[in-house]
């Protein structure tokens, strides 16, 4: 199958990402948004990001003809003639199907369905339309501009066809793709969220200071940033859903979140994007770690 035009669900920072690499490699973009003030933000977004790679030389042609490729809409009828529409909206299944299944209707037969989700299961939302073999998980991680991996998901009904289809688009991208199945969490999140709660545990234990296991970890390990920071920069509300949804899938204490995670969740203190988390960000440039 040849994908021509790229339909995306969802402005935010994963969609206007998603939408952002597709139209860079040269595809057609139609964004989908329930208020025209969520698909202005997302642009916005994405001609500044844009501009930074057109000043950093890394475009092969200039912002201008990327961002004329890219059309935003609030109609779902917009999305008709899609060969794929990659879903980014709210991490919450009931609305992902409801979505999926309202659009079974309006796109067409042969177009693919795929969700950007970091953990719920494919299968479920698959079972919201009457195109199971034509549906998959397309993983992008943040910043979708920046991070080469892609994991591509494949249910028990998902056909030979649209999963190679998948995996060369995400090569289309500029990505890495990598194939996976649909067990909850995938490859990343099933190795990465029983290392990230760990960090709290050992915290929560007295193993070592919040600066400290983030020093060890990067010094130690080579990991780029350390386990505080890279939850506060998911979003420790994010790291606390998806605890929640592999551990009912589990049962499994690795799952399962840590006592201080709840607790700053529960507070609001969701990391970077509300200024406080494992780290103070009350100067973005110098975060100061939190004692608990």
């Amino acid at each position: 199958m040849d994908i021509k035009k790229v339909g995306v669900l969802g402005c935010g920072l994963m969609g206007s990402g998603i939408a952002q690499v597709a139209a860079t490699a040269g595809f057609d973009v139609t964004v989908l948004e329930v208020e025209q003030k969520f698909l202005d933000k997302g642009f916005a977004g994405i001609e500044k990001s844009l501009a930074k790679f057109a000043e950093k030389g890394t475009l092969k042609e200039p912002a201008d003809a990327v961002r004329a490729r890219l059309h935003g809409t609030t109609r779902r009828e917009d999305l008709a003639d899609c060969d794929i529409v990659v879903e980014a909206i709210i991490e919450n299944l009931q609305m992902k199907r409801e979505m999926y299944g309202a659009l079974d209707a309006i796109v067409k037969r042969d177009a693919i369905f795929a969700s950007n989700t970091s953990s719920i299961s494919v299968t479920e939302m698959m079972t919201a339309t009457k195109r199971p073999e034509r549906f998959v998980g397309l993983h992008f991680f943040n910043p979708v501009p920046l991070m080469k991996l892609v994991e591509v998901v494949r249910t028990i009904a998902t056909s030979d066809e649209v999963f190679e289809t998948a995996v060369e688009f995400g090569k289309k991208l500029g990505k890495v793709p990598v194939r996976t199945s649909d067990k909850t969490g995938f490859i990343v999140n099933r190795l990465l969220v029983p290392y990230l709660l760990d960090a709290i545990r050992a915290y929560e234990e007295g193993v070592g200071s919040i600066p400290d296991i983030d020093n060890a970890m990067k010094l130690g390990c080579g990991y780029p940033m350390g386990p505080f920071t890279l939850l506060d920069f998911v979003g420790l509300d994010t790291t606390y859903y998806i605890t929640h949804v592999m551990y009912d899938e589990f049962k499994e204490r690795r799952f399962a979140s840590p006592p201080l995670l709840k607790r700053l969740v529960m507070a609001g203190w969701y990391g970077r994007k509300s200024g406080k988390g494992f780290y103070d960000y009350a100067d973005p440039n110098n975060p100061v770690p939190r004692k608990f």
